[in-house]
């Protein structure tokens, strides 16, 4: 009798264990339980203690979390007919845990795969120059093009960076060359500038110096002075006209003498 007694007490508590550990469920706080009673959604339950009818009720957990998903590099033809190599991530997260779980399979490959095709819908309906230039622009596009068609999955999109553009050897060689001509472009602008302000200095400095003549000789005199730092083993001295003057006129009044005679 006792022994029964025993079994039986053992029987209760072995069941009492079974249905507290299928009754009973602990959530995160960054997790929501959708419930399924017989087939059917009662509601997303958590975080904390959920108690279900074991045998009835069936959980299922879903992460609210941010969730940072890779798209695969993409083969992309440009609006000016480029081919390029497109890779990006996207981040999003579940706002309703029961359409998340309701109205996709699987919302994870679900919105892999959309982002994979908006990705080369977008890209492929701008030019090269604008994916290089504007990816904030082109950030925002798929980001709403994709917000906006995972909205009835319960899914929000948040924010969707181009992780890198792969262009073609000849592409690469292309702008390559296109940016050593821009740069010898500017040097050339700025070499012309250059020449224009010395220019334009030298001819107030010879205003000036007409002005005065002993700046002339001024720098006349710094000329020699930096030719002598140089180490050169000949050197040439410019030596002024006014120096020959007299002797000119010399010359001058000698050939008219000989000319009266």
């Amino acid at each position: 009798m006792f022994f029964n007694l025993s079994a039986s007490f053992i029987a209760i508590i072995v069941f009492a264990i079974l249905f507290l550990a299928n009754a009973i469920r602990i959530l995160n706080e960054y997790e929501r339980g959708v419930i399924f009673r017989l087939g059917r959604v009662i509601r997303a339950k958590g975080p904390g203690i959920i108690l279900l009818i074991p045998a009835i009720d069936r959980l299922q957990k879903v992460s609210l979390r941010v969730i940072a998903q890779e798209v695969p590099t993409q083969d992309i033809i440009t609006r000016d007919n480029v081919s390029v190599k497109v890779s990006a991530v996207i981040y999003f997260r579940v706002v309703d845990p029961v359409k998340a779980i309701v109205s996709v399979e699987n919302y994870l490959y679900a919105t892999s795969q959309l982002a994979q095709t908006t990705l080369r819908t977008v890209c492929g309906h701008e030019e090269l120059d604008t994916l290089l230039s504007e990816k904030d622009k082109i950030n925002a596009h798929i980001q709403e093009s994709l917000d906006s068609h995972t909205d009835p999955w319960g899914i929000k999109v948040s924010l969707v960076e181009l992780k890198q553009i792969d262009l073609p050897q000849e592409m690469q060689r292309a702008m390559a060359k296109q940016a050593e001509a821009e740069r010898e472009r500017r040097a050339k602008v700025i070499a012309a500038e250059g020449e224009f302000q010395a220019a334009d200095r030298l001819s107030a400095a010879a205003v000036i110096i007409e002005k005065s003549p002993i700046a002339l000789q001024l720098r006349y005199l710094q000329t020699l002075r930096e030719i002598a730092t140089e180490r050169n083993s000949t050197t040439i001295f410019p030596i002024p006209i006014d120096l020959f003057r007299p002797f000119l006129k010399i010359a001058e009044m000698y050939d008219k003498v000989n000319q009266k005679e």
